[in-house]
């Protein structure tokens, strides 16, 4: 089954169940795949969406929830907080768990080994081995501190 089947089936079970602020934001991120798919359309070389298109909207979401968070948090709207966290709960539950510290070591080290990476100058390299392994389950801007701090050594 499909991110996007699944997240459908969530929309279907929050309206059973009535819970009001899931289905909202499941209801946001099928507007929000559906606006993409829209905006693709006037682009000829647009190809449907799959798991990884999908997964990349919902990571997107989150971190603009994040984003909104902490302004909310700086600013001392603790009622604009808890919705923005309570979405980012929600949103998580469709992503994929999210890798350890040591897992996240051992990949950047195997990057490192099979990229052949013996400086900054290949940061790109490990990053590029590394995206399409660790998309959904790690923050990629922890990720590239993590990298710049083992090229660096």
């Amino acid at each position: 089954m499909s991110l996007l089947d699944d997240l459908k089936n969530a929309q279907k079970e929050a309206m059973r169940a009535k819970d009001k602020i899931r289905l909202g934001t499941v209801r946001m991120a099928l507007a929000g795949i559906k606006q993409h798919e829209i905006d693709g359309r006037t682009d000829p070389n647009y190809v449907a969406l799959n798991d990884d298109g999908v997964l990349a909207i919902l990571i997107k979401m989150v971190k603009q929830r994040k984003d909104a968070a902490s302004q909310y948090e700086t600013a001392g709207r603790q009622d604009l907080l808890d919705i923005e966290l309570a979405e980012i709960a929600i949103l998580q539950d469709f992503l994929p768990k999210a890798l350890n510290e040591a897992e996240l070591d051992a990949l950047i080290v195997q990057a490192m080994t099979e990229s052949g990476a013996s400086g900054m100058q290949d940061m790109g390299k490990v990053m590029s081995w590394l995206k399409p392994k660790v998309q959904g389950k790690a923050d990629m801007g922890q990720l590239s501190g993590k990298i710049k701090a083992k090229l660096n050594v």
